[in-house]
């Protein structure tokens, strides 16, 4: 089965996640569905993907009845739900190994993940923030020989607080790797 991501995959994590606490109606989702970012999740983003979970056979819909309020689709995770939920958190993807909400996601979910994988997320966040802190560097680099004009003076400034956020990152990952039994 193919699958698409969609705004990375945070958001489908953070959904089945929600879900697989039990059967919750689309406005109840929403509404627990807090992300780190702290992007609101549009209704324009979570019913198409919860249409598309359904297509996937991820996730059930039925139609809860109640005598003063509208008819409510309630979604409901399905074992196929919770495989897709599993594979989605025992891996990070080079290409969203840079994205904060991605890494910490993943980490928010350690306790259920073997060694190998958790090693193999903080390995794929590592090489991330190498290659970033590697392309900054070149950058400051090649700044630092187009003479002290003010805008270069401002550009290096930013490129050093690149590299040390990303260094204090780096350590941090290293230390929540060895916690985490990495």
């Amino acid at each position: 089965m193919t699958y698409v991501i969609v705004d990375g995959m945070s958001v489908e994590i953070i959904v089945l996640s929600v879900l697989r606490a039990g059967p919750v109606h689309g406005y109840e989702l929403k509404r627990r569905v807090a992300r780190p970012s702290l992007t609101p999740l549009s209704n324009n983003s979570l019913y198409p993907m919860l249409r598309r979970f359904e297509q996937q056979g991820l996730v059930t819909k039925s139609v809860e009845e109640h005598e003063s309020v509208p008819p409510r689709n309630v979604y409901a995770i399905t074992d196929a739900g919770r495989e897709r939920l599993t594979a989605l958190l025992s891996a990070l993807p080079p290409e969203l190994a840079t994205d904060d909400e991605e890494f910490l996601m993943r980490l928010g979910f350690f306790e259920e993940l073997p060694i190998a994988n958790r090693r193999a997320i903080v390995a794929a966040r590592l090489a991330a923030l190498d290659a970033s802190a590697a392309t900054v560097s070149t950058l400051l680099d090649e700044n630092s020989g187009k003479g002290t004009s003010p805008k270069h003076e401002w550009r290096a400034e930013v490129m050093s607080h690149v590299l040390q956020t990303l260094a204090s990152e780096r350590a941090w990952t290293l230390t929540i790797g060895k916690k985490a039994g990495v």
